[in-house]
């Protein structure tokens, strides 16, 4: 699958035609072109160069993308991030401001003064003529700025496969024509004495009509672009994630390198803070990890010596040594990369539909236009009347509706849904929305929080619970680990005073717990396996443990001069209104279905609080998208919830 940036597209009929041009080529096996991001996706074994040729042979530009964001140098994911910056919008935008500040003068004299009397300077007021040639200059300024529909327009013509520019340039150009002859024809009145005829003359210019068009269909096009220049926001994000650095052991030596110049094999060190550049395995050391990005996970992985690492996750804590397994566009990010890309190219099956009414439309209104104008003539009316009805036509089948109506439905639509906490991507999903049979929800930070929190607090007999509290804190505030900061936190929002406990002999055992001697007293925190050789533990308390765990809370057992203190169980807890929407959901009829990277135990945990209809967990991002897959296979319309960068295949 090779991908191509396409330019002069302006509307569903110019990507048909590409479409149909490079289709005809031997060896092109399926051709995919997006209006959208103005991209063609193509499968086959065509040379690029003929794929090329026959896309200019169409009368548009077309140039192979880059597929590679590590292709030796640093500057090729800058350059991916700047072909995505949206250069279209502030231009389209300038035009119709430049537009509308001749427009609003031009209206004012043709339709203010003549339709409802609003004053003018009495040496015009009193002048047909002037008033004509008034409205003629302010249309041509218009004609002016807008001048790339006139030009596009006529390619399509010329090319044999005319556009929505072309009806846009029909209609203001045969407005402004007939206006130019009707100002003619005052002239002559003029020139007769006839000014009574001169000043019914008046009423027949369509200037006001030409400038008009020009000036919606380009604010038509301003929110389209707009629209389309968010399309690419969660492309952007997985671009800004890739790592530009890496610190590599060579020759003894440690030293920083690009990371396009990192090879398999290589040995590479992340310090506490640092993105993992590469895909690798650990050799030395051990650390937490977030793997977030990738994951959507919000708790950190443990890693130790043979753990797997991957690019653009973050070391946490320890300093740590790795081996790389997997660099340039073999990473994980790399890959997720891909697919956000090859998935943004390719076109939704109900744009087909449209296009292949564009394909006819434009033809069909030229057509119908002229069949309205022989009409009248044949029956009697006069050249003005008849072509005036078939300017009618043509102003009337302006693509209104694809230019205008439809973009600014997309922005009150977004602008009412972003205040409810809802954004749609495109027309299409907007569109489809109502159509929905299921949804897809991601579990972290979309059912649930997306940050561990102390959920509940077991003290052993004997021991009560701000004893055990204390001594968590005091423990836990020297480690750098996520499970430890929230239950710091715990403390902080619970209590404000300041604890004056000594805390000597720290020591922190990577995948067991931690150790200090506080004023005096051994105390130890951590999992079971590393307690429960310091401690015994309870029956009760292995029961409660047991209960915690099928909840999918972690739980972290502490002990003080060799007697179990208890236990804080700690969790990634639901959003307040969670179970509530996702009520409201299954009451419309659709089919709620959480999908997670975690585990399957907290996912069903977290499932069966919130009444889900289906759980499928233990999901990494690529497996994401084809679990949705199957989902449309079985269910039809199906929408995905999620709110990290490893949801964006699916997403897309």
């Amino acid at each position: 699958m090779r991908q191509f940036n396409v330019t002069g597209m302006s509307c569903a009929a110019c990507s048909t035609r590409v479409e149909k041009a490079v289709c005809k080529l031997e060896g092109v096996e399926n051709v995919s072109v997006s209006l959208l991001t103005n991209s063609m996706v193509v499968e086959g074994d065509a040379p690029s160069e003929v794929i090329v040729q026959a896309v200019e042979q169409a009368g548009y530009g077309a140039t192979e993308k880059n597929n590679n964001i590590y292709s030796g140098k640093e500057t090729i994911v800058n350059q991916e991030e700047d072909e995505l910056k949206d250069a279209e919008t502030p231009k389209l935008r300038n035009r119709f401001i430049v537009s509308l500040v001749f427009l609003i003068p031009l209206m004012y004299v043709s339709m203010g003064h003549t339709m409802w009397g609003f004053p003018l300077p009495q040496i015009v007021a009193d002048n047909p003529m002037t008033i004509g040639l008034i409205q003629l200059l302010f249309t041509i300024v218009v004609m002016l700025i807008n001048q790339k529909f006139f030009v596009n327009g006529v390619k399509g013509v010329l090319h044999g496969a005319p556009n929505m520019d072309t009806l846009v340039a029909l209609g203001a150009g045969a407005s402004f024509v007939y206006s130019v002859y009707v100002l003619f024809a005052m002239s002559d009145a003029l020139v007769k004495g006839n000014l009574a005829l001169a000043h019914e003359y008046i009423h027949d210019f369509y200037f006001e009509s030409a400038a008009m068009i020009l000036t919606l269909i380009t604010l038509g096009k301003t929110l389209e672009a707009y629209s389309k220049g968010r399309t690419t926001d969660a492309l952007k994000g997985l671009m800004k994630l890739a790592p530009k650095q890496a610190r590599v052991i060579r020759n003894g030596e440690e030293i920083e390198i690009s990371v396009a110049d990192v090879k398999v094999e290589d040995i590479f060190v992340v310090r506490p803070g640092e993105s993992i550049p590469v895909d690798g395995v650990v050799v030395e050391g051990h650390s937490a990890v977030d793997e977030s990005a990738l994951t959507g996970e919000s708790i950190p992985v443990d890693k130790d010596v043979l753990d797997e690492v991957f690019s653009a996750t973050i070391n946490q804590s320890g300093y740590i040594k790795c081996r790389a397994t997997k660099v340039g566009n073999d990473t994980t990010l790399s890959t997720i990369i891909q697919m956000v890309k090859d998935a943004a190219a390719t076109k939704a099956p109900i744009a087909k539909v449209a296009d292949k009414v564009s394909g006819i439309f434009v033809p069909t209104v030229i057509i119908i236009a002229i069949i309205t104008f022989l009409v009248w003539k044949l029956v009697g009316e006069s050249l003005g009347f008849s072509l005036a009805r078939a300017i009618s036509v043509l102003v009337i089948s302006c693509p209104c509706a694809l230019g205008l109506a439809t973009p600014v439905a997309i922005m009150v639509g977004n602008g009412v849904g972003a205040r409810k906490g809802i954004l749609f991507k495109t027309a299409t999903s907007l569109e489809i929305t109502g159509k929905v049979k299921a949804v897809a929800l991601d579990k972290t930070g979309t059912i649930t929080m997306g940050k561990p929190e102390v959920t509940d607090v077991i003290s052993a007999e004997g021991v009560t619970e701000d004893e055990l509290l204390v001594y968590a804190y005091c423990l836990e505030k020297l480690s750098e680990h996520p499970l430890a900061k929230a239950i710091v936190q715990h403390w902080d929002e619970k209590n404000n005073a300041t604890l004056d406990y000594t805390v000597e002999d720290f020591v922190a055992l990577p995948g067991n717990g931690l150790k200090a001697n506080i004023d005096g007293r051994n105390i130890i925190g951590g999992n079971i396996d590393f307690v429960k050789k310091e401690a015994n533990i309870p029956t009760e308390i292995l029961e409660n443990v047991k209960e915690l765990s099928k909840q999918g809370k972690t739980p972290m057992f502490f002990a003080k001069d060799g007697k179990l203190m208890g236990v804080i169980a700690v969790a990634d807890v639901l959003k307040p209104d969670s179970k509530e929407g996702i009520g409201l959901l299954k009451a419309m009829g659709i089919k709620v279905i959480m999908l997670t990277g975690d585990n399957e135990v907290t996912a069903k945990s977290i499932g069966e609080q919130v009444l889900v209809d289906e759980i499928v967990a233990g999901v990494k991002p690529e497996g994401k998208e084809e679990i949705i897959r199957k989902l449309q296979d079985k269910y039809g319309m199906v929408a995905m919830v999620g709110d990290g960068i490893n949801d964006a295949p699916a997403l897309t």
